[in-house]
């Protein structure tokens, strides 16, 4: 008899079988999926607040120390990448101080003003996901 039982012909699944794999799948994906929605967004803004609060700040304030000033507003964020050629042209440039043009994560240039609104020295922000409403703006004064 323990024979007739090791030569069972029938190899497969049932239809019983495969529809109780699909169901648990499917809940598992349904408990998995809520939490991972919005995630990026979250992401995107991790990384533009370590660009504001540590990438580009580091990247300024190496400019400044090289130059004793940090690039005007007419320069821009660029004047990080390339020696600027607009007036005042920095004699002690020892850049480049960032590897990739200064893009927040919604593929906008951050915006930059020397000397600043908001600080002494310089403002430096992102307009965030919509470019327009100040509700999503990240800045580096608050």
């Amino acid at each position: 008899m323990f024979s007739l039982l090791l030569k069972n012909k029938n190899k497969g699944f049932t239809l019983v079988e495969i529809l109780l794999v699909v169901i648990i799948v499917a809940a598992l994906a349904s408990m998995v999926y809520p939490r991972m929605v919005g995630r990026s967004e979250q992401a995107k803004t991790s990384v533009a607040k370590s660009d504001l609060d540590s990438n580009l700040a580091t990247a300024l304030k190496l400019y400044e120390l090289d130059n004793g000033n940090f690039p005007t507003t007419s320069q821009g964020l660029m004047a990080l990448k390339v020696k600027p050629t607009i007036s005042p042209i920095p004699s002690q440039w020892n850049g480049p101080y960032i590897e990739k043009d200064p893009i927040d994560p919604w593929s906008n240039p951050y915006e930059y003003s020397s000397p600043g609104k908001h600080r002494p020295d310089y403002d430096l922000y992102s307009l965030g996901k919509d470019s327009t409403s100040p509700d999503d703006d990240l800045t580096n004064w608050e």
